[in-house]
């Protein structure tokens, strides 16, 4: 804003500057074209006709030029030496001196055709001798038949406007200075309520809004409907209470949720549990079952056992989203990378595993049964997504980074932005043949986050990466 006005009145000050050398520089010649009619070719007629004393320079200015010019020729062409007083050393081998007041001037092929080309109606005009610089002529018939040229020199009038021109310059340097400090002060003093403003706007867009509960209590100080930026912050006031109310409302909905999803998860578990041990009593029936019978048996013991992953993983799903904390202590993630990858040789033998451990043991503060469920579930999730043969690599630095890749399908890239969320499975279908829940990678992401940490995924054909940082390693 400060600059903008600076260069508007930068602009201002140009066009004054400039209207006023122009109008300075008009009035002087005008001026001097009253001298130059005053003067009338007396100084030039005394080239024509000289006296005993020579040319008559009385009352004329110094730097008056005269020219007498006959058939188109040059006869004479003298200034008053006054205006030549700082020129005499450098012109005394061009000049002729005629008298004490004035001297000749010798003229240029270009001066003597400039000459020339003046009207003979006594009205001044601009001329520029090549020895005397710029003059203000007027030519005029003399009585021999001849061309009477007198001229005054521009010169001061040029010089006076260069002054004028020095002293604008100054002013309004000063000008402009002052009105930079002047105007930041002022546009500093007016917008402290914008900036009171933008202070609440930066420390909302600085609190945490995604989850948990929202604090709005910010408010901007300047409501003053009277003014523009007191209109802003009553604008701002009522968006942050409706945002406040929404969030509020949308966290009370969150709030039931998770206390519907674990209170209905808790309640699940024994009749899940109930269903599960009556199946299996049934099974071992000493007595002949029938064969549909068992197989109906054998179908309602396995759902059950799933159904009871299923149960647990919302149960603690519920649990992480509550925000309750975990236990935390010296976690050997080493000896987790040994078991889990013991577990998943075991389960899928037709798999290729492989461990990268650093020398020593990686210790990292955390929940060791949170953190082992992380690694099993990404093993899991290779092997029930990969087919027999595919090589899969736990690998652990000692930073306590842990990456899991495999070298299967891939993850369709449709697929990849929503594989941490909660029942997404690779198959479109969503078939259970595999066992798959679509918890496993939402639980790794749960407990990673209540470990303070991130866990990513790349994926391409041929190549698969889950890597898991924990935040407080």
């Amino acid at each position: 804003m400060v600059a903008g006005l600076l260069v508007l009145l930068a602009l201002i000050c140009a066009g004054i500057g400039v209207a006023t050398c122009e109008a300075l520089r008009h009035f002087l010649v005008v001026r001097l074209d009253q001298q130059l009619s005053a003067a009338g070719g007396r100084y030039a007629a005394s080239l024509e006709h000289p006296g005993q004393d020579g040319h008559d320079t009385r009352g004329q200015a110094p730097g008056t030029f005269g020219a007498r010019l006959v058939d188109g020729g040059v006869t004479h062409a003298s200034v008053v030496c006054g205006a030549m007083a700082g020129d005499e050393d450098d012109h005394a081998d061009d000049t002729e001196s005629t008298g004490e007041a004035d001297a000749a001037v010798p003229l240029a092929a270009a001066d003597l055709g400039a000459l020339r080309a003046l009207p003979v109606d006594g009205r001044p005009r601009d001329l520029r001798l090549s020895r005397l610089g710029p003059y203000r002529v007027a030519a005029v018939a003399g009585d021999d038949h001849d061309t009477l040229v007198t001229g005054l020199p521009l010169h001061p009038v040029d010089e006076t406007v260069r002054h004028l021109l020095r002293i604008e310059l100054v002013v309004f340097a000063a000008a402009l200075a002052a009105a930079a400090a002047a105007g930041t002060l002022a546009v500093r003093i007016a917008l402290r309520p914008l900036d009171r403003v933008v202070a609440t706007a930066e420390r909302v867009s600085a609190r945490p809004l995604a989850n948990g509960v929202v604090d709005l209590a910010e408010r901007v100080p300047d409501d003053d409907p009277r003014t523009e930026v007191g209109r802003v912050g009553t604008a701002l006031n009522r968006l942050l209470g409706h945002v406040e109310d929404a969030l509020t409302r949308r966290q009370n909905v969150e709030e039931r949720l998770r206390a519907f999803a674990a209170d209905a998860s808790h309640e699940l578990r024994n009749p899940v549990a109930t269903v599960r041990g009556h199946a299996e009593l049934a099974l071992r029936h000493p007595g002949p079952v029938p064969a549909p019978v068992r197989h109906s048996l054998e179908r309602i013991s396995a759902e059950s056992r799933r159904m009871g992953t299923i149960v647990e993983d919302l149960l603690l799903l519920a649990r992480l989203d509550a925000g309750r904390p975990l236990a935390v202590q010296d976690t050997d993630l080493t000896r987790i990378a040994l078991d889990c990858t013991a577990d998943a040789r075991a389960a899928a033998p037709g798999h290729r595993w492989l461990l990268e451990l650093p020398a020593e043991p990686v210790t990292v503060p955390g929940d060791p049964h949170r953190l082992a469920q992380v690694v099993t579930n990404l093993l899991a999730n290779a092997r029930t997504h990969t087919p027999d043969g595919t090589t899969v690599t736990l690998r652990l630095d000692p930073a306590g980074r842990l990456t899991v890749t495999d070298d299967g399908p891939g993850i369709p890239p449709e697929l990849a932005p929503h594989v941490f969320e909660r029942f997404t499975r690779g198959d479109r279908a969503r078939s259970r043949r595999t066992g798959s829940t679509g918890l496993g990678l939402a639980i790794v992401q749960a407990v990673v986050h209540a470990h303070r940490g991130t866990v990513t995924l790349d994926s391409t054909p041929g190549r698969t990466t889950f890597t898991v940082t924990l935040g407080n390693t």
